[in-house]
């Protein structure tokens, strides 16, 4: 077997792959292969970066299988491979723990308007604490968008604050067990309801720009909006002007769309938000646990 690596992987899981294949890393993620080098290769691994293509994917004519060390597929023509007969393979579950607490943090951080306190005490501003307007969670409603793993996990950690959790999803599976109880909305009533509305839902062509205009528009004045999933769910220039009026308190998310921004990328650099570099799921115990998952189930398949 012949794997190729768009990109690096955890160690451990590196170690396993070649324990079983010859393994070959691209230079980088989106680098142009040789086609000499694509000849023989069974399987495709990539993390959140290497885009493995419908050009690529007709490029390996022996492929077999694709890995995407991590959960969301957006980075993999998964149409292509299907009509070429090839598997694709994830990690689902990995990062659960770890984007729900990203999550908590993010809604944290928002409602106590801990970054801008950070940075003036670093500018040794003492006197911002008789200009904090904070506040805090507990008796809050926060709006759940999409009952998957994480989704369930952020209410449950977020009735654990004392908070009140209402919920949309899109379908009627529910992966939630029962030990937070969660009120049902359809999604205009959870936005008119919610003091933070938080997203997890998958980044699709259906779900792209999912909170636009209208939405935001319905939301109460002074929310929080939080987004631990994909940048591409929110409209950026209806977010923008959302921020801009103080009708939109405070956007948090974990990424933007496109990654990596341009430089000087307003909303990064906005008052109002808080955004991180794609790096809820980038722990430790969550990147080895998420490679070696999909490096096992690569081998086994």
């Amino acid at each position: 077997m012949r794997a190729l690596l768009l990109e690096t992987i955890d160690e451990a899981a590196h170690a396993k792959l070649e324990q079983q294949s010859a393994t070959t890393l691209a230079p980088s993620p989106d680098a142009e292969l040789d086609a000499n080098d694509l000849t023989d290769v069974d399987a495709i691994i990539t993390r959140g970066r290497g885009h493995v293509t419908s050009d690529l994917i007709a490029r390996c004519p022996n492929l077999r299988v694709i890995g995407r060390c991590g959960v969301g597929l957006d980075n993999v023509d998964v149409s292509a491979a299907t009509a070429a007969g090839v598997a694709v393979i994830n990690a689902p579950g990995s990062p659960t723990t770890t984007t729900a607490e990203h999550a908590i943090l993010l809604i944290l951080a928002l409602t106590r308007q801990l970054y801008p306190q950070i940075a003036a005490v670093k500018s040794d501003d003492w006197a911002i604490r008789s200009r904090v307007n904070a506040d805090e969670c507990a008796g809050k409603t926060l709006g759940v968008v999409g009952l998957g793993a994480i989704g369930c996990r952020v209410a449950e950690l977020s009735a654990a604050l004392g908070m009140e959790v209402i919920a949309y999803n899109r379908t009627n599976q529910d992966r939630h067990g029962g030990r937070t109880s969660v009120r049902r909305r359809p999604f205009a009533e959870l936005l008119a309801e919610s003091d933070i509305v938080s997203l997890h839902v998958a980044l699709t062509p259906e779900t792209r720009g999912l909170v636009g205009r209208a939405e935001l528009a319905a939301m109460k004045p002074g929310a929080l909006l939080v987004n631990a999933a994909r940048g591409g769910l929110v409209e950026v220039d209806a977010l923008l002007e959302a921020l801009d009026s103080g009708r939109l308190a405070g956007y948090a998310a974990d990424g933007v769309d496109p990654e990596p921004p341009a430089v000087g990328d307003r909303l990064i650099h906005h008052p109002r938000t808080i955004i991180t570099p794609h790096s809820a799921a980038l722990t430790a115990s969550t990147y080895r646990r998420m490679c070696l998952r999909t490096v096992q189930n690569v081998l086994g398949y």
